[in-house]
């Protein structure tokens, strides 16, 4: 008598480059399936077509990918029905999750991993430059249509980011204002020259450690706030329910942590200004032998607005950077834990990383111009 199950078995069979699959891949035939998949070896074969199958289970669709493994076919290459599509996926994430092989220390995977971290690297720019031009777009579209400015957020957000921060900002400048007095006093006492000391802080401040430390500490403690805000918000779907309500989550979320940051940094970079040379003249008074009244007089002949004005017209553009890659990798947050804390990661040494290289040119610029 025949087998009554005989027309439900799996089969496996060659036809040219294609391996065509059918009957039902499912638990009750474990044996079978293991041994057609034990018999196939790597030959010829680029395609799989499992359109034929009749009923497929978690254990069949995984051991439809491990058949396309062993015959080292891509799983873009596999065609089956469109009611097992779903099972596909979810089998294809799951069994992804497996321990990584041993990295290759060779030349060839090094170029290969260099390659496509330069790949990588270029990608982001190009995302980050485009996710620019859409926020200042919107951001042109408020002033013909200023209802759109969520007042109560922007508010919200300038308390976050700048008055929170003012006591830090203030501590660390009047430190390393302190600190920089009194290396360049004991560089400068060699020479007799110790009144100098205060040209040394004040350009020094004015120009760059003000705004470049002010900006450093926000890029680190405001980019990543924005990064997990927005990324916790992404992984539970509330980022999909503001577009499902027809709200434009740059309108809601990215523009206004964009203006509090452009309005504060520039104003903390003036207070950070304020206490790095507050630490130079309190060390040139208690170490130095420079009177306050000598320190300010020395300060109003020597030093010039333009220094000012390089170090202020930097906080915007460095506003705009650590406000915009903030929001931009919590939007890219991938809905798990693990990927918000890459992103928030990422987030502080994008952040830092182009602070530094654009204060670099900036300074470059304003060095070949003379100004």
């Amino acid at each position: 008598m025949a087998d009554p199950d005989s027309t439900a078995r799996p089969t496996l069979r060659r036809d040219g480059a294609t391996l065509l699959l059918g009957g039902d891949w499912t638990l009750r035939h474990v044996d079978t399936i293991i041994a057609l998949t034990k018999d196939t070896t790597p030959g010829p074969a680029r395609t799989i077509d499992a359109s034929a199958v009749v009923t497929l289970d978690s254990l069949g669709a995984l051991a439809l990918l491990h058949l396309a493994r062993i015959a080292n076919i891509g799983e873009d290459a596999i065609r089956f029905n469109d009611n097992q599509a779903a099972l596909i996926e979810a089998i294809r994430e799951v069994s992804d999750d497996r321990p990584e092989p041993p990295r290759d220390y060779g030349v060839l995977a090094a170029l290969d991993r260099m390659g496509r971290s330069v790949v990588r690297n270029w990608q982001q720019i190009v995302t980050l430059v485009a996710f620019l031009g859409e926020t200042l777009a919107k951001m042109v579209r408020l002033v013909g249509q200023p209802q759109r400015i969520r007042l109560t957020s922007v508010v919200f957000q300038m308390e976050q980011v700048g008055l929170d921060a003012v006591p830090l900002i203030l501590l660390l400048n009047f430190l390393v204002g302190a600190v920089i007095a009194f290396l360049g006093a004991n560089v400068l006492k060699d020479f007799g020259a110790t009144i100098f000391v205060v040209e040394l802080v004040d350009i020094s401040f004015l120009r760059e450690f003000a705004v470049l430390l002010t900006a450093i500490l926000l890029a680190g403690r405001t980019a990543s706030a924005f990064a997990a805000q927005i990324g916790a918000m992404v992984s539970r779907e509330e980022v999909d329910a503001m577009r499902t309500l027809g709200l434009d989550p740059v309108d809601v979320l990215v523009i206004p942590r964009v203006i509090a940051l452009l309005v504060m940094l520039p104003l903390l970079t003036f207070l950070a200004m304020l206490a790095g040379l507050a630490g130079g003249m309190a060390v040139g008074a208690i170490s130095l032998d420079i009177p306050m009244q000598a320190w300010m007089s020395r300060m109003e002949s020597t030093i010039e607005v333009r220094h000012f004005v390089v170090g202020i017209t930097k906080a915007p553009f460095f506003a705009m950077i650590i406000a915009l890659i903030g929001c931009l990798q919590g939007l890219q947050v991938e809905g798990t834990a693990q990927s918000v804390g890459e992103r928030t990661t990422a987030s502080v040494v994008q952040s830092i990383a182009l602070v530094i290289v654009l204060d670099a040119l900036a300074a470059m610029w304003f060095m070949y111009m003379g100004f």
